[in-house]
């Protein structure tokens, strides 16, 4: 049986982890999803360790939210590297999905961002985790975006 862990954070303004969690269930009717919620960004890396390793989770998706000042964008990074340093040590799958509060000024689009952010990645979750790396190959070059619009490929 499948297990997929699941990370989020009370800082953020919107529950991703409720939409990410629904495209899950639906994708991946017979796995486990165990949810893991931690006060901020930083504490990503350590809750998705325990998902991972402690929980025995195959797989992650991490769903951050990160403010609009320099010092948010620095935490940005510090977490980062820790969610990859963690993919690298387990061999498994991280999928970060992180909202940055000034992708836009008003508060609906910014909604509609995190959202559809957060219901995308998880879909590529579990095709990634149903199966594995080619599951994604169909869509390599189309320029698919995780917030906003498909940018297309540059040519057919």
């Amino acid at each position: 049986m499948v297990k997929i862990g699941v990370a989020d954070t009370t800082f953020a303004r919107v529950d991703m982890a409720s939409h990410a969690i629904e495209v899950l269930r639906q994708e991946l009717p017979d796995a486990v999803i165990v949810r893991y919620t931690v006060p901020g960004l930083k504490d990503l890396p350590a809750a998705v360790r325990r998902l991972l390793i402690d929980e025995g989770c195959d797989a992650a998706i991490s769903l951050g939210w990160v403010g609009a000042k320099p010092v948010d964008k620095y935490s940005y990074l510090a977490a980062s590297m820790g969610l990859i340093l963690v993919q690298l040590m387990t061999g498994k799958h991280v999928i970060d999905v992180t909202v940055h509060e000034d992708e836009a000024d008003d508060p609906d689009e910014l909604y509609r961002i995190a959202v559809d952010r957060a219901r995308k990645h998880a879909r590529n979750l579990a095709i990634l985790v149903r199966e594995g790396g080619q599951g994604l190959t169909r869509y390599a070059g189309q320029g698919l975006r995780q917030g906003y619009p498909d940018a297309g490929p540059l040519k057919p």
